[in-house]
């Protein structure tokens, strides 16, 4: 199989709605394993080139989708990783974990649910103890259920969304800043939800656009202490999410081809070499900022 370093077209490089039937779903949440086809996170494909040697990272939502895709390839870049994943998505963390491990680094993972800011303390900390340190934290875990109308939107998914994908956020950045050095960095994980919302995602995009100007305003706050903090926008990605509530299956026969100029949704692979580039010392001079990787669709 070619590396994320072969030049591909990236038109074809992944299957499209045309070729592939994507409609499928799980109860939440969902398993990676569980998928057909599976998604891609790299785990045949990625080559690291110790872009990350001796680098301490923690990723949040590592057992799957975008997470999975990061960790992997923080690990073959040369770092250690910590991953956190809920106690259902133990089969997939443990694949995650043995992956870590064959790439020659420190894997360790750690159920619990980022709703609870005391887990998210305790986490952070674990992270610390297990790995001599934190200079990496990739908050890529989200919670996205599609709803169609406002009236049928629940307080409790409004809030369990916000929890999960903004306030856990506030919670770990809170906890980690004060072990992270100088030279370390927050990848935050926005959406193209956040410029371009679906309507049917209304708590889900308002997220999206919070974790933006979160992000800006974090960065300017902790430049001074020599740490970077930025934000990747996927657009439509090959997950787990998508297919446990996170989209309509009807919605799931054309999925990315409308969305995305490419004519096809991501897969997670694509979005761990954005990750790299954010945790890695060559981006010293990109701060405050959301790069967008949506395979096309223009975004401010």
């Amino acid at each position: 199989m070619s590396s994320q370093l072969t030049m591909q077209d990236p038109t074809t490089r992944f299957p499209s709605p045309q070729d592939t039937n994507f409609v499928q779903q799980q109860e939440g949440p969902g398993q990676q394993q569980q998928m057909s086809p599976r998604p891609d996170s790299g785990e045949q494909s990625y080559q690291g080139t110790g872009r990350l040697t001796g680098r301490k990272a923690l990723v949040t939502g590592g057992d799957s989708g975008i997470g999975r895709a990061t960790a992997i390839a923080f690990a073959r870049e040369g770092a250690d990783v910590v991953i956190n994943h809920l106690p259902e998505e133990e089969s997939d963390a443990q694949e995650v974990v043995q992956l870590i491990r064959d790439a020659g680094r420190t894997g360790v993972a750690i159920a619990g649910d980022l709703r609870d800011e005391a887990f998210c303390q305790q986490l952070v900390q674990t992270a610390v103890d297990e790995l001599g340190g934190l200079d990496i934290l990739a908050n890529i875990a989200g919670r996205q259920q599609y709803v169609e109308d406002i009236t049928q939107l629940s307080t409790e998914q409004f809030i369990d969304t916000y929890t999960t994908n903004v306030f856990a956020l506030f919670w770990l950045c809170k906890a980690a800043i004060p072990h992270m050095p100088p030279g370390s960095t927050i990848i935050n994980t926005a959406s193209l939800e956040g410029y371009q919302p679906n309507p049917i995602l209304l708590d889900y995009a308002s997220t999206k656009w919070a974790i933006n100007g979160f992000t800006k305003s974090l960065a300017q706050q902790v430049v001074k202490k020599g740490i970077r903090v930025n934000a990747v926008a996927p657009g439509p990605v090959w997950t787990p999410l998508e297919v446990s509530g996170g989209q309509p299956p009807e919605a799931l026969k054309s999925f990315g081809a409308s969305e995305s100029p490419m004519g096809r949704p991501a897969q997670p692979a694509e979005m761990a070499p954005v990750f790299v580039f954010l945790a890695s010392p060559e981006s010293s001079y990109v701060n405050a900022t959301t790069i967008s990787a949506n395979g096309g669709v223009p975004t401010p």
